[in-house]
């Protein structure tokens, strides 16, 4: 009986961090960022429906979508970002749970489905159990500010477009902190997996 996890948390929480803990188990790891960004791919169906919604101002000179621009255009309108989640998600959903479903005819122990936006899609119901990476909320501002080369409003807003972390928190079956040590935060991961083999 394969179990399926969902893994989530918050933006910049440390969440690839523990996919790739993950991935280093030979667990396999089915990335929504990943499809996603292949799903919007010039030839791919949600690539049209995308500039039929925003117009040819969000492409690149090469045809490629402006990830930058269209993140900027829907961070900060509800509507266009509901507009595109429509476009993207159904596509991205379908494909997740192909690979889900080969996972599972593979019998393989554990399958992880690795979404950002898990509660806020409300995708539980693809899953068994949900696994939520957490971090400090300075930890988190500061993460992604120097990651992502942001503003503190920049970050700020994207941190607000998503459900606050502690109501996620609120919502898993386990939670690992992510606010000390990579050795911490995989003895956390290790205890989790240890006891749902």
């Amino acid at each position: 009986m394969t179990l399926v996890i969902g893994l989530t948390g918050g933006i910049a929480s440390g969440k690839s961090t523990v996919a790739n803990m993950l991935i280093e188990k030979g667990i396999t790891v089915i990335d929504a960022d990943i499809i996603a960004k292949q799903a919007v791919e010039k030839g791919m169906p949600a690539h049209r429906q995308i500039i039929d919604e925003f117009g040819e101002d969000i492409l690149l000179p090469n045809g490629d979508i402006d990830r930058k621009k269209l993140g900027a255009l829907v961070f900060t309108n509800e509507q266009k970002r509901l507009a595109l989640n429509a476009i993207v998600h159904p596509a991205v959903r379908q494909e997740m749970l192909n690979r889900r479903d080969k996972a599972i005819a593979n019998r393989e122990a554990f399958v992880v489905l690795d979404i950002p936006l898990l509660f806020e899609s409300k995708l539980e119901s693809l899953v068994d159990k949900i696994i939520v990476v957490s971090v400090t909320e300075e930890l988190q501002l500061e993460r992604l500010m120097k990651r992502n080369q942001l503003t503190e409003e920049e970050a700020v807003s994207r941190i607000r477009a998503q459900m606050p972390l502690e109501e996620k928190t609120a919502r898993a079956d386990r939670v690992i902190d992510n606010s000390g040590t990579l050795a911490e935060t995989k003895q956390q991961l290790d205890d989790i997996i240890t006891s749902w083999a």
